[in-house]
Order: C-alpha cells, then structure tokens, then sequence
C-alpha cells in the first residue's frame, strides 16, 4: 500500500520541528493531523465559538491541500477541554462547515491539549 503525506506550505515548520504530517493518504483514505484553533501566534483566542471556527478552518485547509474539502469527511474526531461546557457551542460551528449527510462522529473529553488554553482539537479522516 502506497502512503503519501499531505503538508501545506505553511505546515512546513510544524513538520520539520514536531515530525508528523498535516495528512496522509493511503488506500483511498485522508487521515488528518488534529487542528487546534489558535490565532495568529500561536495563542488560543478568548472566544470559544473563534476558536472552533478556526479550528474547522485548518481542517478545510488541510483538505484541501489533499483535493478534498468537508463534503469528503466520513468521520471525525474531537478532543475536549470541558467538554459539556462547550459541546453545544461546538456543535453550532461544526454545523457551518459540515453538512448532510452527516459522517461519523466522536467526541472525547480531555483534561489537557498540546496548546495550552486550547479547548479543542479536531482530527478527520477524509475519502473521494
């Protein structure tokens, strides 16, 4: 089975410094790095609905890096820092970048994320 890694020019640094790819694709699957929504130096923004959305916004990127984009998702899996205090606003955003029919779904409650502050991680995996 070939493997091919996906990194957008601007994910260079993240593989050269953390080694790990933004994707991979191998048999037909996109399987996604998680996404964390930080802002523009790195830091986690005040707003969780912000923070979400950009989360879903570096996810699009990276599908799209690999061709793909959030109508070719068939399953995703989400991190959590207080996950029941958060999951509705979650939901709303998920809401504006993934539409029906809906893929799979997990979320996962977590006492920490590699960014500090961070509320969530995103991780899909992707298929065309």
């Amino acid at each position: 089975m070939a493997k091919n890694i996906i990194v957008p020019e601007e994910d260079k640094a993240l593989y050269k410094n953390f080694h790990f790819a933004s994707a991979a694709r191998a048999s037909g699957l996109v399987i996604c790095s998680g996404q964390i929504g930080s802002q523009a130096g790195g830091s986690v923004p005040a707003s969780a609905e912000e923070e979400f959305r950009n989360a879903w916004r570096g996810v699009g990127k990276v599908l799209a890096a690999a061709g793909l984009s959030y109508d070719d998702i068939v399953d995703i899996t989400s991190f959590h820092v207080g996950l029941r205090e958060n999951l509705g606003t979650f939901m709303k955003v998920k809401d504006e970048f993934v539409k029906e029919p809906y893929p799979a779904w997990t979320a996962i409650g977590v006492s920490e994320l590699a960014v500090p502050g961070a509320r969530v991680e995103i991780r899909v995996t992707g298929f065309r």
